[in-house]
């Protein structure tokens, strides 16, 4: 790696924090680690889910799918010490970019009124190009979400938000995406590596529908302890940062 690629140590004098993810389920494969610290160190963090997840498993109805899916988030939030989960409700697996996402997402981050927030990986594969295809819906969101950090901050877009008492907010610091390719900074989660585990394995109903040996574990020790190694650490969680 040179220089120039370096992994930078992630600027954490945020006070708060708020999460805009599609799904139950898409902070736990790493970030989830970073956030149970966060908590610990007393910064506020709220989740907000643009879908409940419905359409995440083959064997159940979506409505029936939704509810379970719901009440794993709030099980697997509560687990790194997060208790503001709220939901928008938009149908999963069919989430598009457009004016009413970004508003709704500006509102949010409006009344939350966070420092940084955390989203989805916008890009087109996992890992780069050549990569496994990234979905739509975390496409979608991750660039609502840039776009929307934005939008709090100015009065004169969506003002029907000033109508609901929604005041501009624009101290949003950063957008900070997990997952990315293209990292650019890190944080330090050693010590709270089980809290990352414990979170996924709340997604218990998710996970067992998925129909396949995917042990919740290994996966996020082995995705932990590899980006650790590359900060000179035990365990880590690396972002994409863009400044807002």
């Amino acid at each position: 790696m040179t220089d120039e690629n370096k992994i930078a140590p992630l600027d954490e004098s945020f006070n708060s924090v708020l999460a805009v993810v599609a799904h139950p389920d898409d902070l736990e494969y790493g970030a989830a680690a970073a956030i149970a610290r966060w908590t610990a160190m007393g910064k506020r963090v709220a989740y907000l889910l643009i879908t409940r997840g419905e359409a995440g498993i083959d064997g159940m109805a979506p409505a029936e799918a939704g509810v379970a899916r719901e009440a794993e988030q709030r099980a697997s939030a509560a687990v790194c010490g997060v208790d503001d989960v709220d939901f928008l409700d938009y149908t999963d697996g069919i989430v598009e970019y457009n004016l009413n996402l970004r508003r709704d997402i500006a509102r949010a981050v409006r009344k939350f009124r966070p420092e940084a927030i955390v989203t989805n990986n916008f890009h087109l594969n996992w890992g780069g190009p050549g990569g496994p295809l990234n979905m739509a819906d975390h496409r979608n969101v991750g660039l609502a979400v840039l776009d929307a950090a934005r939008d709090a901050g100015n009065r004169w877009i969506f003002t029907e938000l000033l109508d609901e008492g929604a005041e501009p907010w624009n101290g949003v610091k950063s957008v900070m995406m997990p997952g990315s390719h293209l990292p650019t900074h890190a944080v330090d989660v050693t010590g709270y590596e089980e809290k990352g585990v414990e979170s996924l394995q709340a997604h218990a109903l998710y996970i067992a529908g998925l129909g396949n040996d995917f042990d919740p574990e290994t996966f996020v020790t082995l995705s932990l302890s590899g980006m650790g190694a590359a900060i000179g650490a035990d365990y880590g969680v690396s972002f994409e940062v863009v400044p807002i």
